[in-house]
C-alpha cells in the first residue's frame, strides 16, 4: 500500500511545474495581479495553479514535455500586454535545487542567498568562468539546472550579481533561498 501511494505522489509530482516571471510587479513596472496569472495558466490547460507572493511564482500541475515557459510568456503578453520572461522547473528539478545546494552552510541570511533558474543548457557553460572566479566574501556556485549565488553584503552590494546578470541578461531570474523554501514546501503539500 504504501508503495502504491509513494508511485502515485511521484507521477503527480513528475507533472508539477514551478514557472518564475521575470521582472513583474517590482515597483510600477509591469502590474500582473496573481488571481490573473492563476486564471491564464488556468485557461491553458494546466491544472491546480496555485502562486506565491505577489511576484511571479506559480505551481501548477502539466504534461512533462510541454513548453510551459513559452505558452505562459505568449499568454502574458495576448492577455494582460505584459512581456516577461518565464523560466521552469519541474518538481524535480526543485527538489535538486534545495537539496543539492552548497552554499546553504556558508548563508546566515537566506534573503542573500539567491538561486536562479537557468533557461537552456549552455546559460551553464556560460557560467563556468564565474565558478572560477574569486568572489569572497561572496561565493558561487552552479547546479545542474539553477545557479547559487551568495551576496553576503546584500544584493545591493554585491560584485558578483552584476557579473551574472551580464551573461545571461533576461535569460534568468532569482529567487532568493526563503522563497525556494516555501515553493518546495508548496510541492510537498
Amino acid at each position: 500500500m504504501a508503495n502504491a501511494l509513494g508511485s502515485r505522489r511521484e507521477e503527480h509530482l513528475a507533472g508539477t511545474h514551478v514557472a518564475l516571471i521575470r521582472g513583474i510587479n517590482v515597483g510600477h513596472a509591469k502590474r500582473v495581479a496573481m488571481a490573473d496569472l492563476r486564471a491564464i495558466v488556468s485557461e491553458l490547460g494546466y491544472g491546480n495553479p496555485r502562486t506565491l507572493l505577489n511576484s511571479g511564482n506559480v505551481l501548477f500541475d502539466a504534461p512533462e514535455k510541454d513548453d510551459c515557459a513559452a505558452k505562459i510568456e505568449a499568454a502574458l503578453l495576448a492577455r494582460l500586454g505584459v512581456s516577461a520572461r518565464v523560466l521552469t522547473l519541474t518538481a524535480a528539478e526543485l527538489a535538486e535545487a534545495v537539496a543539492s545546494n552548497p552554499l546553504v552552510e556558508r548563508s546566515d541570511d537566506p534573503t542573500r542567498l539567491l538561486v536562479a533558474a537557468l533557461r537552456r543548457p549552455f546559460d551553464r557553460k556560460a557560467l563556468t568562468a564565474l565558478a572560477k572566479e574569486r568572489w569572497e566574501p561572496e561565493a558561487f556556485a552552479l547546479g545542474r539546472h539553477v545557479a547559487y549565488l551568495w551576496c553576503a553584503q546584500g544584493i545591493l552590494h554585491s560584485r558578483l550579481l552584476p557579473a551574472f546578470g551580464r551573461l545571461l541578461s533576461d535569460g534568468t531570474t532569482t529567487r532568493n533561498w526563503a522563497t525556494i523554501l516555501k515553493l518546495h514546501a508548496m510541492l510537498g503539500a
